[in-house]
């Protein structure tokens, strides 16, 4: 494609075009190394973008620079000329990710491509306001950091998983979030931005759980599928063509607030909502006298055994838990139609026979079941969320990065 500019348009007219043409094929360049695994050639970047071969070479060169790519020199000749190897690199930036549960708060520190150099979980304390509760996380990152040999400066974004609804435009917590008291309308965002220096972004816990399964779990290749967690609080995360679905009032996946029958209608379950107040953990731990002793994942342990030996008040715990998440998958199977549902939390990990009984519900209710399959990142499934929309943000913010740049970038190589 040739540039070419009106003889009455002023020179500098022509050179700002060729500047802001060559600042989107950098980026065009950048986009694709970046998705490459592992080395490639300039002749794959070259049928990768369309662009020509001069243009290729011209910001390649300017990419190896500043540092975002890496020369790896020459392979082996198959005939014509050797091929010259680069790869995509991931150690330019890091990112960080945040998991902040009800009684949990997992943090990892990784590179651009993903690889976590860093983990650690720590107590949620509950016990501080959010904003002392935001600083206290923001002290454990550093530190990650630290630990990570991550250089001061080189930490280009933060995603932070938060339960409850979240506006991610404004980056806060508009409603309130189970177990965390006077969690309504708070700026996550500016707070941890302001205390780590990087840009943040944060989504709902549940909506990272099933980005980290379709990135690095069991719905990889699933267009449209649902998370649904149930544990402490329960919700869905759902993705539709491959889009994460919030919802007008980002309340979409609120399945805890889904009215489970007629008498329930006109009867008060206060925030907390009809579902979450029949199965959620205290609804269950109600059924279960040994539930006071201990931490939930050692009792739920206890309960579903005793279900499984017989116990009567264990088993009618279990089937009627079963029942009501069963239905609710099922509602969720029937307005949606996913090709997969994934089944995670404290409840679901504990208890893998509610698994089965799950299935039996949704396919007596739904004629043609999704595939219902248990979460493989567990617990940690939100916080590979967590990560995969801070290396996006970072991704972005290193395309800016190219933009700023383009005026002196001069209109050399601008055309392709």
């Amino acid at each position: 494609m040739a540039l070419e500019r009106s003889p009455d348009a002023p020179a500098h007219d022509g050179a700002r075009h060729a500047a802001h043409l060559r600042g989107l094929n950098l980026e065009r360049v950048l986009s694709v190394a970046a998705d490459r695994p592992g080395a490639f050639t300039r002749g794959e970047l070259i049928t990768a973008t369309g662009l020509s071969a001069p243009t290729v070479g011209s910001l390649v060169t300017h990419l190896i620079r500043i540092g975002l790519l890496h020369d790896l020199g020459t392979g082996p000749s198959s005939g014509g000329r050797r091929p010259s190897f680069m790869e995509f690199n991931g150690r330019h930036g890091f990112v960080a990710g945040i998991d902040v549960g009800p009684t949990r708060t997992r943090l990892a520190v990784a590179d651009l491509r993903g690889e976590r150099l860093a983990y650690r979980v720590m107590p949620t304390p509950t016990q501080l306001s959010p904003a002392g509760l935001l600083s206290r996380t923001a002290n454990e990152v550093r530190a990650l950091l630290q630990e990570a040999h991550v250089p001061s400066g080189r930490l280009l974004a933060v995603g932070a998983g938060m339960p409850g609804a979240v506006d991610r435009e404004r980056g806060m917590v508009v409603a309130l979030a189970p177990n965390l008291r006077g969690w309504s309308q708070v700026p996550v965002a500016a707070l941890l931005k302001r205390a780590l220096g990087a840009p943040v972004v944060v989504e709902n816990d549940v909506n990272l759980a099933v980005l980290g399964e379709r990135w690095r779990g069991v719905a990889r290749g699933h267009d449209t599928c649902a998370f649904v967690y149930v544990g402490t609080g329960i919700g869905a995360g759902i993705v539709v063509d491959g889009e994460l679905h919030r919802g007008h009032h980002f309340l979409a996946g609120e399945i805890a607030l889904m009215c489970m029958g007629p008498q329930f209608v006109d009867r008060d379950f206060g925030t907390r909502g009809c579902l979450e107040t029949l199965v959620g953990l205290k609804a269950l731990a109600s059924h279960w006298p040994r539930a006071a002793r201990g931490d939930s994942d050692h009792w739920i342990a206890q309960l579903f055994q005793a279900a499984q030996r017989g116990d009567r008040r264990a088993r009618k715990a279990v089937d009627e838990t079963a029942t009501l998440v069963g239905i609710a998958t099922a509602n969720l199977s029937l307005v949606l139609d996913p090709s997969l549902i994934v089944l995670g939390g404290s409840l679901i990990t504990q208890g893998r026979p509610l698994v089965q009984a799950v299935r039996r519900v949704v396919a007596r209710i739904v004629p043609r079941p999704s595939e219902i399959v248990v979460s493989t990142l567990g617990k940690e499934a939100p916080l590979w969320g967590s990560l995969l929309l801070a290396i996006e943000e970072a991704h972005e913010r290193l395309r800016q990065q190219l933009r700023r740049t383009r005026g002196s970038l001069g209109a050399r190589g601008a055309g392709a």
